[in-house]
């Protein structure tokens, strides 16, 4: 099983109505032990930090071909303790309703993140936002990547997984 590092941001430019945009950059090693990067960005999606964040982490989970050990790095504490404190069972025997009943936002996304988790043994890190951590820093730089970038997703790297 290979092992995969993700790195993910959904927060360009602090600003949730836009223009924003959400990156991830996928590090894996290969069967002969040769390390690959591939990079993702999708810039002014018009949506919270915390949507953009659920996206940057499905396409980095969904991009890998085989079951992998993934460390999935992201600056959305959210994120993170939505998998790491058990928020999702949670939700979901409370029919996906949290707090004082308040519905789950982005539910979608959560249920495709959880579908795109399956296969993997996924660890989420958070890195917490601006402490010179450097997996923060390259969750900034994707994120900025992203505003800065066109609407489409854009692949720079080689074959995950191959």
């Amino acid at each position: 099983m290979n092992d995969v590092i993700i790195y993910t941001d959904g927060s360009a430019r602090g600003n949730p109505n836009g223009p924003g945009g959400y990156g991830t950059v996928l590090s894996y090693t290969d069967a002969k032990g040769q390390v690959h990067t591939r990079e993702y960005s999708q810039g002014y999606v018009k949506t919270t930090n915390n949507r953009m964040e659920l996206m940057a982490a499905i396409v980095g989970l969904e991009a890998l071909v085989r079951p992998c050990r993934v460390n999935l790095y992201s600056d959305s504490q959210y994120l993170c303790k939505a998998f790491n404190e058990h928020w999702i069972d949670g939700w979901i025997k409370k029919g996906w309703k949290r707090g004082k009943n308040e519905p789950v936002k982005n539910k979608d996304l959560w249920l495709r993140l959880l579908k795109a988790k399956e296969q993997h043994e996924v660890t989420f890190i958070w890195v917490k936002g601006h402490n010179g951590h450097p997996g923060n820093e390259r969750c900034d730089l994707l994120a900025t990547t992203a505003a800065d970038g066109s609407d489409l997703i854009v692949d720079t790297g080689l074959e995950a997984n191959t």
